[in-house]
């Protein structure tokens, strides 16, 4: 089974959702970011880490150490319901490929919608594919 799959899953039935997974290079860490409405406490990560490790045994999944995770305050943006969900929040942005001669761009999150995200760059729209995101993160009010 697929590795984010089977994470998803899981931490869905818990009533989490899975923001973010990182590996270290040869696999023996293993990171999850978790979320919920409300926000995630500490009892939340233990909880999840707890029954993560007995899935993880179970499916057979090779780690040696698992850490559970909030995003943080300046939470990565993966998929295209992260952009709707947070639309009218403020973003950095780094694309893969540059465009207009700009790869990284911060401005506030406009609509998004067929795989495209509008940002309001210091007054003017800019719109890029989903498919072109490198990566995008929140950047907390301060």
């Amino acid at each position: 089974m697929d590795l984010l799959v089977l994470l998803e899953s899981t931490l869905t039935g818990l009533g989490y959702e899975l923001v973010d997974m990182e590996r270290s290079g040869k696999g023996s860490l293993m990171r999850v970011f978790i979320d919920k409405p409300g926000g995630v406490l500490l009892d939340d990560c233990a909880a999840v880490s707890n029954h993560l490790s007995r899935v993880l045994t179970v499916e057979n999944v090779p780690y040696e150490r698992l850490e559970i995770s909030s995003p943080g305050l300046d939470r990565p943006l993966k998929k295209e319901r992260d952009f709707v969900r947070f639309a009218g929040q403020k973003v950095r942005v780094k694309l893969r490929v540059p465009q207009d001669g700009q790869r990284n761009f911060v401005g506030v999150l406009k609509q998004t919608r067929a795989g495209k995200v509008g940002l309001d760059v210091e007054g003017k729209a800019v719109t890029f594919d989903l498919a072109n995101l490198d990566k995008a993160r929140l950047v907390p009010a301060i």
